[in-house]
């Protein structure tokens, strides 16, 4: 399992697991987004030695031919790739089905034409929909309350089809809503810091009654790892979540804390959900990837939570990160 390939390495948590793969010693190649200007998203802000270590494909997800001609080679697959905005979804879902769905039969399809031995398809903790029963195992139902979240229900359900019929060594990582360094301010912890970072004492947010599991990303990254590594759980859902449920409100209270600010907030009505769309309740229930992997948060907790901002606050509070966000505009 030394040469791997990670497909959507150029964004949040696929910059920063890369980085970590590569000071495991993993040899990496990393699937980026081809553009006209050669970057590497996050990855062009990497440490000099992570980024000299790499093997870079510039190509697109949904391209069959590219993502064979880039998993060739490689004895694992960490498929990241994939559209993630619930606002964009809204506005464009076909671009959701070409890049989420499609683009994950072209994995699994070059995977099997292959002979991949690992394939980890990353989903999302959205698919459940508002939870029925908590905390959320991975038997829960899914439903899929926006294009987002039912493109990602395709996905999965074409990763698990590949193992049923061809024996494709498919595991689905279902990450709960990780936070940290590089964020997209699309999210609601990088915009509430972005707001305050930039002077603001009246928020712009939408609904603040939702709850979440936020799971910090080295948590999450450290779960991507494990089950890497553990070479268990072909054919099946694992959860990666924290275990703490909190409201958006009472995140926003200890993101203020954290800060040292008196904040505010200011209903946003462009940034709420339509009300069948919003997922009201989220808490994962993380016992298999404690037992199956061995894996177990070190952000737990309302304490882990709290050190999980701090770190992400003394991040976003460095100039030169904060300046490549337009915290005044909302981000769909």
């Amino acid at each position: 399992m030394k040469k791997i390939l990670v497909t959507g390495a150029d964004g949040f948590i696929g910059s920063h697991l890369t980085e970590a793969l590569v000071r495991k010693g993993y040899d990496v190649r990393v699937f980026v987004l081809y553009n006209s200007f050669g970057t590497w998203g996050w990855l062009d802000r990497a440490p000099d030695d992570i980024r000299s270590s790499l093997d870079v494909f510039a190509g697109d997800i949904r391209d069959p031919h590219g993502v064979k001609e880039a998993m060739k080679g490689c004895n694992a697959v960490l498929h990241l790739a994939a559209l993630i905005s619930i606002p964009f979804s809204y506005h464009s879902p076909d671009a959701y089905i070409d890049t989420n769905i499609k683009g994950t039969l072209n994995v699994l399809q070059a995977a099997r034409e292959l002979g991949t031995k690992r394939v980890i398809h990353t989903s999302t903790s959205e698919v459940y929909g508002t939870a029925r029963f908590v905390p959320i195992t991975e038997e829960h139902p899914v439903l899929g309350q926006s294009p987002y979240s039912a493109s990602k229900i395709g996905a999965d359900q074409l990763a698990y089809s590949f193992f049923a019929s061809f024996d494709t060594p498919v595991t689905i990582a279902r990450p709960f809503n990780t936070y940290g360094p590089r964020q997209s301010a699309r999210a609601v912890i990088p915009t509430v810091i972005a707001q305050i970072a930039n002077g603001a004492s009246r928020l712009k947010l939408g609904a603040v009654h939702p709850t979440r599991d936020f799971s910090y990303i080295g948590d999450t990254v450290a779960a991507f790892i494990a089950l890497l590594e553990s070479g268990k759980g072909l054919g099946e859902v694992v959860n990666f979540g924290s275990g703490f449920e909190i409201s958006v409100g009472d995140t926003v209270a200890m993101i203020a804390e954290v800060m040292g600010a008196a904040v505010e907030i200011e209903t946003d009505a462009q940034r709420v959900r339509p009300a069948l769309s919003e997922v009201e309740r989220l808490w994962a229930d993380n016992s298999k990837a404690r037992e199956l992997l061995g894996w177990s948060p070190a952000y737990g907790g309302r304490d882990g939570m709290r050190r999980g901002l701090a770190e992400t606050v003394a991040w976003f509070t460095d100039p030169a990160n904060l300046a490549q966000y337009k915290s005044n505009l909302y981000n769909i």
